[in-house]
């Protein structure tokens, strides 16, 4: 795991944590896991479903996937237009 990744993992965690003080670091991470929908081995649980699952955890039903935000357009024709390079 790169360090940026690290320290963007320990960001989103804790005040997740400090919601629940009394479990351990691993009996959160399996919480996590198991709202995340994760069935398989904790030790082969991925960095990215950890932070994805705690960047989605407190966000609307009807909020955008942070990483889809960027590249939304509400309109169809200027999506076409942008996308065949016609528009910036």
């Amino acid at each position: 795991m790169k360090c940026h990744r690290l320290n963007e993992l320990i960001e989103l965690l804790q005040p997740e944590w400090q919601k629940e003080p009394e479990l351990n670091l691993m009996q959160m991470i399996g919480k996590l896991a198991a709202e995340a929908g994760y069935q398989g081995k904790l030790e082969e649980l991925s960095d990215d479903v950890l932070i994805y699952h705690l960047k989605m955890r407190n966000m609307g039903d009807d909020e955008m996937i942070p990483g889809l935000a960027k590249d939304y357009e509400p309109d169809f024709k200027t999506a076409i237009l942008r996308a065949r390079g016609i528009i910036d």
